[in-house]
């Protein structure tokens, strides 16, 4: 006897659809034909399902709660760029006039293709493969994703290894980059920050390093070893260690999905807010912390008329809400198929922008403090990247009182930033550079295309229909089918004609590193016409039929047979 879920009975020859999407069981089907088969009613009618409703696997898993779900979208989207990218680029670009762009953006762009991708795989229930149904043809965005998803891995994790050794290092009375006696140290260390004044040590200013940044680039990557890119050296130990430990943590967080990861997430996606707010208490008691508040804060709209800010302020939103990684279609995949998830973009869009915001104050009052501790302006200190969380952080971090125990709380704010988001330092920055740059926006453009103009804003809203009971806005679609494919493409301009090659300080990669990192993106960015060549090469039937299959999608496949193609009129292409 069946054990499955779905009733199994007698059945007449005219079967009823079933009342609720995707409730029908397999298993039934193939019953109810073996008795067929043996005598009990002999018919020619078929069961076939409604070509509006995807068929869900018996076998797919789902969250255990709904926070599980959000909680693990807010941790993969809000991540390390939260914390050492928004601020500093907001200080950089007016302060204050740089939530314009930003925000504007943010409502034309981010939301809508937030949006689309959780919708987009909470109604196929599929990765950011499988879902590709809806347009095989571009089958191939799918795997650019994937293969733009491992790149990343193989950066992000060090990142995350390099935060491990950190914490394991704090476990000391004295914090190991706080002076300038240490075996790694060279004769330019020195204790006072380096500014506009000599101290008639002989020294350049431009020369003199401070404990922290010496700590960072001699103590851990032993910089001062490699001549650049093509001298790596051997493994570190340490490093090492601390990367296949962060790599047993991911595989046991995940191993069992997301009814693992769904309880895991409950501490990486809260923890790192608990730090924030605590360091946030800290750092605005700290002297000269309102100074940096200010200047994170001071208003300059006259940078709105430069398009450098509004470039930066584009690319912050792709890559901070984490779009065409392919994760948030995975993790709405899980959901239950009536889950509302033009509610979930709203809630953890709104909660990324405003974690970049507030980070702001905990990043801007402790440089306020160095800056005023050194007697620099707010310049010399304000930093982006590594730089910022390795280097400016652990040294202000280093002249608190309990030193030890703030930095142990700080670098496992960075762990559980790194491990619910997912070499040396010249293949980190080569990869950073080139592997989720220009790639990923391209990758997304693609899919904005795909979902909007090829399997349609109307089919697509009808999903969402199905799903939620309402159609999305006028507003919505109109985002969805020319506003978020314009901007997407205007990026990927900006982010070509603007290339500059990649550097670390004062070191420049060769000509045949760029060429490398350009074939790291391309050969994510080849995987859409590759396919999208072999669809067409194996599919039979003359080009008008090949095109008929390439950008139906495999619900449709029996309205192409009768020739009923809706992507072959003009009405599919003008519907809103």
């Amino acid at each position: 006897m069946s054990r499955s879920k779905c009733p199994v009975g007698l059945m007449p020859s005219v079967v009823a659809p079933a009342k609720e999407p995707n409730a029908l069981c397999p298993k039934a089907v193939e019953l109810v034909l073996v008795k067929e088969q043996n005598g009990v009613q002999l018919t020619n009618s078929t069961l076939v399902n409604s070509p509006q409703t995807p068929v869900e696997p018996q076998e797919r898993e789902t969250w255990s709660k709904k926070i599980d779900f959000l909680l693990s979208v807010i941790g993969f989207a809000v991540d390390l760029a939260n914390v050492w990218r928004f601020p500093y680029l907001c200080y950089k670009n007016g302060g204050g006039a740089f939530l314009v762009p930003y925000l504007l953006f943010m409502v034309i762009a981010g939301m809508p293709l937030f949006y689309m991708e959780l919708a987009l795989g909470q109604f196929n229930r599929e990765g950011a493969a499988g879902v590709w149904k809806i347009c095989p043809v571009l089958k191939g965005v799918g795997f650019t994703v994937i293969l733009i998803s491992l790149y990343v891995g193989f950066f992000y994790n060090v990142i995350i290894a390099w935060a491990l050794h950190y914490f394991f290092s704090s476990f000391t009375m004295e914090l190991p980059w706080t002076h300038c006696n240490n075996t790694w140290n060279s004769p330019n260390c020195t204790d006072a920050y380096f500014g506009n004044t000599s101290d008639g040590s002989g020294l350049n200013d431009s020369f003199r390093t401070t404990p922290a940044a010496e700590y960072f680039e001699r103590g851990v990557l032993h910089l001062h070893e490699s001549h650049g890119i093509g001298d790596l050296g051997p493994p570190r130990w340490q490093l090492t260690s601390c990367l296949v430990l962060v790599i047993v943590l991911l595989y046991f967080s995940l191993w069992k999905g997301v009814k693992t990861s769904g309880k895991v997430v409950w501490i990486t996606a809260t923890m790192p807010y608990v730090v924030l707010f605590a360091l946030l208490l800290r750092g605005i008691t700290l002297p000269g912390a309102m100074d940096g508040i200010r200047a994170y804060l001071s208003v300059d709209f006259r940078r709105l008329c430069e398009a450098s800010v509004w470039i930066d302020a584009a690319t912050q939103i792709c890559f901070s809400l984490g779009i065409g990684f392919g994760v948030l279609i995975a993790f709405s995949s899980y959901n239950k198929f009536t889950n509302n998830c033009y509610r979930d973009a709203i809630i953890t869009t709104s909660v990324n922008s405003l974690t970049s915001f507030s980070s702001g104050f905990v990043v801007f009052s402790f440089l306020g403090y160095m800056a005023q501790k050194h007697s620099v302006p707010i310049g010399d200190v304000a930093k982006d990247g590594p730089g910022l969380i390795f280097i400016i952080y652990p040294e202000a971090l280093a002249t608190l009182p309990l030193s030890s125990a703030w930095a142990v709380v700080f670098f496992i704010m960075l762990l559980t930033l790194g491990i619910d988001s997912a070499g040396g330092i010249y293949v980190f920055t080569l990869l950073d550079h080139f592997a989720a740059g220009t790639s990923i926006l391209f990758g997304v453009l693609i899919e904005a295309i795909g979902v909007a103009w090829f399997y349609g804003v109307r089919q697509f809203s009808d999903d969402i229909k199905q799903m939620t009971g309402q159609r999305p806005s006028l507003y919505w679609r109109l985002c969805w089918k020319f506003v978020s494919p314009c901007f997407l493409l205007f990026v990927v301009v900006v982010s070509i004609v603007t290339f500059r090659p990649p550097h670390y300080g004062d070191y420049v990669f060769p000509e045949w590193a760029n060429a490398l990192g350009w074939a790291i993106a391309a050969s994510s960015m080849s995987m859409v016409p590759i396919y999208a060549a072999y669809k067409f090469c194996s599919l039979p039937g003359s080009l008008r039929e090949k095109v008929a299959h390439a950008i139906t999608p495999e619900k449709e496949r029996e309205l192409v047979d009768s020739g009923e193609v809706r992507q072959f009129t003009l009405r599919h292409w003008l519907m809103v």
